[in-house]
Formats: C-alpha cells, structure tokens, sequence
C-alpha cells in the first residue's frame, strides 16, 4: 500500500488539486505533507501509511486519499483491497489452472471468432484455432504479458504497442492484491530483467482490468485488423477471464478475419519460418458497394 500511495502522490498533478509549483521540488507530484492536508489527516499519520508503520486506514482516510489522489474506480478498489485484504481461495500452483470441458467446446465452437481464456496472471489456458492464427509466429504465447514484453514480434503485431503494454502491466497490478502468491513475485523478476520497459511501467503502480475495447493488429498473412473485444468473467473458475474478438460487420478487418479464417480451414495459414501464403485463390469482395458480400458469405466463415 505504501508503493502504490508513493507512486501516485508522485505522479500526480499539482494544478489537478488545485496547487502551484511553489519553488524547486526535488521530486515530482505532491509532497507528503501537502497530501496529508488535502486528505485532512496530519502528516505523521499520512507519512506512516507510505512507511508500512500505519496498516489499517479507516474508509474516511481512504475515500479521502482517493480522492486527492485522483484515482478511478479500479485504482480506488485497488487501494480497498491493499488496506483491507480479503481472504481468497489459494491455488496450489498459478499454472495449474484447467478450463472446463464446457466452456472449451464452446470456444472451438466459434470458428469465425477469436476467441483465448487466461488466468489471474494473464497465463494462456485455452485457444481457438482463429486465436491461434492471430497470434501465430510470436514466442512466450503461454503468457499473454510475457509475450507483450519479451518478444520482439509483439512490437509487429500491435501497432499501439505502447498502449497495449501499459494496459496489461495495470491489469497484472490490479491482480496483485496477495502478498503470499507464489507465482506473481517469479513473474514480475522475470520480466523485470529482461524489460526495462516493463520496469518503468510496473514501478508507476498503475492498475485497471479492461472489460472492452478496440485493438489494432498487424498480421503478417492478412494485413491490417481493427477488432473489438469483450473480456467476460468465467464465474466457475475465478480468475480466469474469456477474451473475444469481433470485427465490424461489413467492414476490411472482417473480410481480412474471414481470409484469415479460411487460411485455418485451408491449412495455409503461416507457421513460424515458413513461406507467405498464397492468397490470390482467396478473390476479395467489393466492400461497401454493390459487390459487398451477403450476409451468407459473412456467416460462411
């Protein structure tokens, strides 16, 4: 709690709550006894809390310090959830998760939807053979974070990058709420040696799960793909989460997923260190005009 208290007061804007510059600063942010004034407890009790000496801050102090602080609804529970910890079923072991056999018939079932289920730590449990073509080629896909980090192609496929690290490396942050995790700690020293971007990210205390939204790829054998996503809750096994990917109908990114989906059935999709594909026996429709495919052809794939 004292980290993620430290990091945002250093991270926070003085003209945000309504504060100058006031001469030099040697750090950036607030300073402690000016958070302390603002949450309206005194600077000792505040400077405690950072210290790890106060463990047990009232709600009052709480709402307080979320609000000075200027934190969102996920970085607030986050907060709760370090000053007040609940109880939670441990696992034996972070990779010994199993999706059940229900719900992996149903992600099979979707052949024209990308469709991957992970774990607490963002570990890959289950794939579709659409997901897998999505992400063919990279390495470290059995962690969806490790392989934003720790290979290189990741830089290739996501044109946005740098907002797709920052959004994992707060997902895993909102996570870490158990301090006795056996997995989490190993994690994190992986990545921490060999990401020096993972380093600056994580050290911010940054934290938000995203439910939806837009994600740019760039596949190799198809081209360019604008995908909506939706990460559902998997209520039998907690933690573990159901990502889906959808284009626009009648859009590029939805003939280039159906190409790529005909790549799967066809058995040319691009494999690691393998040829480009021939896809000229793939004739692409008119979009948008008079040549725009039925709604046949978009359930056909």
């Amino acid at each position: 709690m004292g980290d993620f208290l430290r990091a945002r007061r250093e991270s926070t804007d003085l003209k945000m709550v309504g504060l100058t510059g006031g001469g030099r600063r040697r750090t950036p942010g607030l300073r402690r006894e000016e958070v302390a004034m603002l949450a309206g407890v005194s600077t000792d009790y505040y400077v405690r809390l950072e210290q790890g000496r106060e463990r047990r801050p009232s709600e009052q102090v709480l709402d307080a310090l979320a609000r000075v602080l200027d934190l969102d609804a996920d970085a607030t529970e986050h907060l709760y959830e370090l000053a007040h910890p609940r109880p939670r079923r441990r696992l034996t072991d972070g990779r010994a998760e199993r999706v059940s056999p229900n719900l992996l018939r149903l992600l099979m079932g979707w052949e024209a939807t990308p469709a991957v289920v992970h774990g607490r730590y963002m570990d890959v449990l289950a794939t579709n053979r659409l997901a897998d073509a999505l992400y063919a080629g990279l390495a470290n896909r059995d962690n969806l974070i490790r392989m934003t980090f720790l290979d290189p192609g990741a830089r290739d496929l996501y044109p946005d990058w740098e907002k797709i690290a920052r959004d994992k490396t707060a997902h895993l942050r909102s996570a870490a709420t158990d301090p006795d995790d056996p997995y989490l700690p190993s994690l994190v020293e992986e990545l921490s040696a060999h990401s020096e971007e993972f380093r600056r990210l994580w050290a911010r205390h940054d934290v938000g799960a995203k439910t939806r939204e837009r994600k740019r790829f760039h596949h190799p054998d198809v081209g360019d793909l604008d995908l909506s996503y939706e990460s559902f809750t998997v209520n039998s096994a907690p933690g573990q989460q159901l990502l889906i990917f959808q284009a626009d109908p009648g859009s590029a990114s939805e003939y280039a997923l159906g190409l790529l989906g005909a790549l799967v059935a066809d058995g040319s999709a691009r494999a690691p260190g393998s040829a480009e594909p021939d896809l000229t026996r793939f004739s692409p429709p008119v979009l948008g005009g008079r040549g725009s495919p039925p709604m046949q052809w978009r359930t056909k794939w």
